[in-house]
């Protein structure tokens, strides 16, 4: 019973990590953190961190860098890491985390047509449905006087869905993409490399970089911890869908946003209009109906980092 119980309990542990790195960044944001900036730091940490695992398992000297593996890199480095982070972090500066939750988590809804498109996917009423679903989601978030703090934030909304658009690109160029060579963490490690390269300039032309250790406090510390949860997730996710398949990993993406609008509540006091909770339970409908089902799956590793 407890070896049955423990893909559900990682679902949940996943789920709960992630989604506690959005109220996190909001911490920081309010002390007066860039976007950019916190993005650069958690890219900085990532390579860090993947550095020493790469060093230690020999694979470091071993990075594929033929012409396919350094496009996948870069894709992964710019559509998968820094704007999707900018976009996620500079919309959480302006919006209640809870409602920036909910948005990030629209990349299977946005996955489906651009696979519908490219032709890896087969037509579904079901699921298209389930794109409709989510589509409504996003209205009622940003329907006047619904559910933002002030009307004109809805701007900000469209910004957040910036950074699941991201994700769905990048997951369509990965899953089309020749590039065999590189494992994920050779990837992952890559990809935070080009992300560093291209936010450096940006953070130097805009501002809001922050030296992290002088004055270190609370959003010091949510930054710090928000990099080493999302990593630690990821690592929990890809170990799941090796464990459970893609059908049963999918599932992450409730988790992620019920336990991102429960950790805004718990840490930032947050509260939400019956809009935004009817705005959540659409987006769950159209996720149920958007994820594939078991005969028509293949197990594969999709990037739904917060």
């Amino acid at each position: 019973m407890i070896r049955a119980a423990l893909p559900y309990l990682a679902l949940l542990a996943i789920g709960g990590a992630w989604g506690m790195t959005t109220p996190l960044v909001k911490t920081a944001t309010q002390a007066g953190h860039g976007a950019l900036g916190i993005a650069l730091w958690h890219g900085v940490m990532n390579i860090a961190v993947l550095s020493m695992v790469l060093a230690v398992t020999g694979r470091l000297r071993r990075l594929p860098l033929d012409r396919a593996s350094l496009r996948l890199y870069t894709v992964v480095g710019l559509l998968g890491i820094a704007l999707p982070q900018w976009a996620s972090y500079s919309a959480t500066t302006h919006l209640p985390a809870g409602i920036t939750a909910i948005v990030v988590s629209l990349v299977p809804v946005f996955s489906l047509p651009l696979a519908l498109t490219l032709g890896t996917e087969r037509f579904s009423t079901r699921r298209l449905a389930g794109v409709a679903l989510g589509a409504l989601a996003i209205v009622m978030l940003v329907a006047p006087g619904a559910s933002l703090p002030a009307p004109d934030l809805w701007v900000w909304v469209l910004v957040a869905v910036l950074a699941p658009l991201f994700y769905a690109f990048e997951g369509a160029f990965v899953a089309r993409s020749p590039a065999r060579a590189a494992n994920p963490i050779q990837v992952i490690w890559s990809g935070s490399v080009v992300a560093v390269l291209a936010l450096v300039p940006l953070v130097v032309a805009f501002g809001g970089l922050r030296a992290p250790l002088p004055g270190f406090g609370l959003a010091e510390a949510g930054i710090v911890l928000a990099g080493v949860l999302s990593m630690a997730a990821f690592a929990g996710y890809v170990a799941l869908l090796r464990h459970a398949g893609a059908v049963f990993g999918a599932q992450v993406a409730y988790t992620v946003t019920g336990s991102g609008v429960i950790w805004a509540m718990v840490l930032l006091g947050e509260r939400y209009s019956v809009w935004v909770w009817g705005a959540l339970a659409t987006l769950f409908l159209g996720l149920f109906l958007v994820q594939p089902r078991r005969a028509d799956a293949a197990v594969e590793v999709r990037d739904v980092r917060p």
